[in-house]
């Protein structure tokens, strides 16, 4: 029993110390952030990297969410004779959810791993502890760039995901089903706000956007200097970044659409 108490103490207390590691990096990482908008160069070239090597696996996968929103959208609606609503359905449920969410989880298994790799080598390669020794700080340098970077990206992904999901929700119900064409759109542009629903959408892409660049920065950034180090690095980010997409997606769909 003592053991038992002990070794749960211990686990307690290393968790601990790693949320005071992770707030000290946060807070360290937002400062550096504003500061390295002062070098674009390096933000530019690394929302290159993180958004343009993740924009083909984002617009094919909004455009078969599409496909697939606009079949079963089509289906739903017909019981009730309320076809001409698909616009609507589908725009909704991109704008406001799936845009978001399924970019941010598409986000952090391409990007986030990318991320977590490329700092977890250059700290086992001792490339991080050669920029220390040369007096240039690393989290300046290295990781606040890729973190602006990503809080431009993930936005411009999530609405390019949620475009492409309505070009395939309309291409599945009108031009396959038969839905009017005018009423696809007329009732999706009556319907859509762009305050409370797309505003919202693009407020949950920057905060997701946010966690996945912090998550990956710091697994990467606190990986064990080994190859299995940096294999344990990933999976983590991925395991840790979707979870708390999800988690943090349950929050602000509370606190934005409870009351519309």
């Amino acid at each position: 029993m003592m053991r038992m108490l002990s070794v749960s103490w211990h686990w307690l207390i290393d968790r601990l110390v790693d949320v005071g590691r992770g707030a000290r990096f946060f807070l360290r990482l937002c400062g550096l952030g504003v500061a390295s908008l002062r070098r674009p160069r390096l933000v530019v070239d690394q929302i290159y990297f993180i958004g343009n090597f993740s924009l083909s696996i984002i617009l094919v996968s909004g455009l078969l969410i599409g496909f697939v929103l606009g079949l079963q959208g089509y289906y739903t609606l017909r019981r009730y004779g309320s076809e001409e609503a698909l616009g609507l359905l589908v725009a909704l449920s991109l704008v406001r959810e799936l845009g978001p969410v399924v970019t941010a989880l598409l986000f952090a298994g391409r990007a986030g791993t990318s991320l977590t790799a490329e700092v977890g080598l250059m700290k086992a390669g001792e490339q991080i502890d050669a920029m220390e020794m040369m007096a240039v700080d690393p989290v300046s340098r290295v990781l606040a760039p890729r973190f602006v970077a990503a809080l431009i990206a993930m936005p411009l992904l999530a609405a390019l995901f949620s475009a492409m999901g309505v070009l395939g929700g309309y291409l599945v119900g009108v031009e396959m089903i038969g839905v009017d064409a005018g009423a696809f759109w007329s009732q999706m542009q009556g319907g859509v706000d762009w305050i409370d629903d797309v505003g919202n959408g693009v407020v949950k892409s920057v905060v997701f956007g946010f966690t996945v660049a912090f998550v990956a920065l710091f697994v990467g950034y606190e990986a064990e200097p080994t190859p299995e180090g940096v294999a344990r690095a990933t999976t983590t980010t991925v395991v840790v970044a979707s979870l708390a997409i999800l988690g943090l997606d349950f929050i602000l769909t509370a606190l934005m659409f409870s009351s519309t």
